[in-house]
């Protein structure tokens, strides 16, 4: 018992439930009976059973034209970006059949359109490359990313299911931006490889190695492959450009690489074009999705690869996944569970793992394609997935005179909407510290690599944080004459002044025991520049404004003993203002002498106590000055 009573106490001082938990998910369970409790619980399980009900022809009509609408772009996207993968151009074809069908039944948002995408592919890529070769081992190496996606799974349920989907929150926007951008670059040189018609092409994925290997490579390059990759290269471009300026024209750009495959395959098959330097896909397997549970290591020696490719790449894909629910979420004016969005994107590479797919997630391209398209629910992936099935029984043949240029190309105009300068030039102007971290992760990526360029621009922001906490903000207050307003004199230096006689500190973070030692030292060296070196100190009282001090620790609470200890020698008192309540609460638990906590030495604002202080001192000079002239008064006679 008094072990729950502790428990109890630690989640209502921590508050965890808020720290940890948005809203209450249980909200919706309270007051309600059994019966209505257990339809609610298979609705919040699977949202399908909650719109499904409901759903209409209308609906069904919208569903049906975006979701061919997205599977055009889908076919040939997944076949590119399993390309980048180092995977067979099937893989990708398997991977938009079965997990769609899965987020239909488990996600939450009406607009996520969900398959390979490029970053995702690129990171599996060339991180399975450092140890096994995608040529040489091919059957190990797609044994490896079938493994790695399983673990991507489960480390994305598992945040969804512990709810601590905050974890994702340390790659923030400026981290995102950076690397997406460097991953946009590598990506594309990478593509000179197909571009160019390049045989032998480095592995490795910087920028240095990757243009060495084309230059080196010269005597390979097929003028009829870069004639080819050219022109359908400015076709994309220029049908990206157009839906761009009218968005009304979305599916010139969504039909835009479908057209183009089905175009560069007449042209090759009619031309023979293969025989003449165009390298094409070949044989692709007809049919569904083989099992491949068989497949998957657990043992071994590359267990450890797999793993760190499984996190990696689960937490790249959920955050993408996550951060476009969230955008056509409040385009469209609903909310999407980030917790229940997290399960949903973590079963679907659990199964995806098991139904020989690689690691899959909500698509930016897609979804913006699908929402254009007038998508109502998730059945629109429900229709994307039943075309690409017909693609993958009926149509596997049609693609075996498709150009390799024609994926490069593909992919090319994909990622190049992930180089965001106007959103580098917008974090430029705002915060410097964001921008280093932006262009850390961008030189990162492309001058090391994929993963290391991540590490280094999260470990800068982890820093950046940890700076914030043991360095927190504090600021010298002045008065705006004829106002009870005080604010920082160095920022309103013009307007505020500062009192005779008083040292106004605001202290705008949480006390801890991290950053206990600098606010000492600093509150100090204050004093002492305010003292200018006199034998007597200029300041009488040191009032801190806690009103931002949002919580404090046991080291925290000590700070305000040794404070008071170290400038009463100087005659100074302290002083403290507006402590919010669980403050007021851990102070009077410690302050036993009441001592810190006395009425003369707290207040609630900062003119408060300057007045009241003031009027002290007044009379405290009167009385002296009273008894001065006693004293030196001549006798009476």
């Amino acid at each position: 018992m008094y072990l729950l009573q502790c428990f109890n106490h630690l989640l209502q001082d921590w508050h965890l439930s808020t720290k940890f938990f948005t809203y209450d998910p249980l909200h919706q369970f309270k007051g309600q009976p059994p019966k209505k409790q257990w339809i609610l619980g298979a609705q919040y399980v699977f949202p399908i059973l909650e719109w499904g009900p409901t759903y209409s022809f209308k609906l069904l009509k919208s569903d049906i034209i975006s979701g061919i609408t997205i599977a055009s772009l889908a076919i040939p996207q997944g076949i590119s970006y399993a390309k980048l993968a180092n995977l067979p151009a099937i893989v990708g074809l398997y991977s938009s059949f079965v997990p769609p069908l899965v987020y239909a039944v488990l996600g939450s948002s009406k607009d996520v359109a969900v398959g390979p995408v490029s970053i995702a592919s690129l990171i599996m890529g060339s991180m399975l490359m450092q140890e096994v070769s995608p040529t040489k081992d091919p059957n190990l190496f797609l044994q490896l990313a079938f493994t790695s996606t399983f673990f991507s799974g489960i480390i994305q349920a598992s945040l969804g299911l512990l709810r601590l989907g905050f974890i994702i929150d340390f790659l923030s926007k400026a981290t995102l931006i950076g690397f997406m951008a460097g991953a946009a670059v590598i990506v594309s040189l990478q593509q000179l490889k197909s571009l160019l018609g390049i045989q032998n092409f480095t592995k490795k994925m910087a920028i240095v190695p990757v243009l060495s290997s084309v230059f080196e490579e010269r005597r390979e390059w097929s003028w009829q492959t870069i004639l080819m990759g050219v022109c359908f290269l400015l076709l994309l471009l220029i049908a990206r450009h157009v839906s761009m300026r009218k968005p009304k024209l979305f599916w010139v750009s969504a039909g835009a690489p479908l057209a183009s495959v089905i175009l560069s395959t007449v042209i090759v098959f009619a031309f023979k074009a293969n025989r003449h330097g165009i390298s094409v896909i070949g044989d692709l397997q007809k049919g569904l999705n083989p099992p491949s549970w068989n497949m998957l290591i657990f043992s071994g020696t590359h267990i450890g690869l797999v793993i760190k490719t499984g996190i990696i790449t689960g937490i790249i894909a959920l955050t993408e996944g996550i951060a476009v629910g969230r955008t056509f979420a409040t385009l469209r004016e609903y909310r999407v569970d980030g917790n229940k969005e997290m399960i949903a994107i973590g079963l679907m590479n659990i199964i995806g793992s098991i139904t020989s797919c690689y690691i899959t997630t909500g698509s930016f391209s897609r979804s913006a394609v699908n929402h254009n398209a007038g998508a109502k629910t998730a059945l629109s992936n429900i229709v994307m997935s039943v075309t690409v099935m017909v693609t993958l029984l009926f149509l596997m043949p049609l693609f075996h005179y498709t150009p390799n240029v024609i994926l490069g190309a593909i992919i090319v105009t994909a990622v190049i909407g992930l180089v965001d300068v106007p959103a580098a030039y917008h974090i430029w102007k705002i915060d410097k510290y964001d921008f280093i971290v932006l262009v850390c992760a961008f030189l990162g990526v492309i001058f090391i690599s994929v993963q290391q360029g991540l590490a280094i621009a999260v470990g800068i922001s982890v820093f950046k944080i940890l700076l914030q906490v043991t360095r927190p903000r504090t600021v010298v207050l002045g008065n705006i004459p004829g106002t009870d307003v005080f604010r920082d004199l160095h920022h309103y230096n013009e307007s505020a002044v500062s009192v005779p006689g008083f040292l106004i500190i605001s202290i705008e973070a949480a006390i801890n025991f991290a950053n206990t030692a600098y606010l000492n030292e600093r509150i100090l060296r204050w004093i002492e520049e305010e003292d200018d070196g006199n034998k007597h100190p200029n300041i009488r009282f040191v009032i801190i404004d806690m009103s931002a001090v949002s919580s404090i620790d046991t080291t925290g609470i000590t700070l305000f003993g040794d404070l008071r200890k170290a400038i009463r020698k100087k005659g100074v008192e302290l002083v403290l203002v507006n402590p919010l309540a669980e403050v007021v609460e851990k102070l009077q638990k410690v302050d036993k002498d009441n001592e810190l906590m006395r009425p003369d030495h707290l207040y609630l604002s900062a003119g408060e106590a300057i007045a009241s202080l003031s009027m002290a001192m007044k009379n405290q000079a009167s009385n002296m000055y009273d008894e001065k002239m006693q004293t030196n008064a001549p006798p009476k006679s």
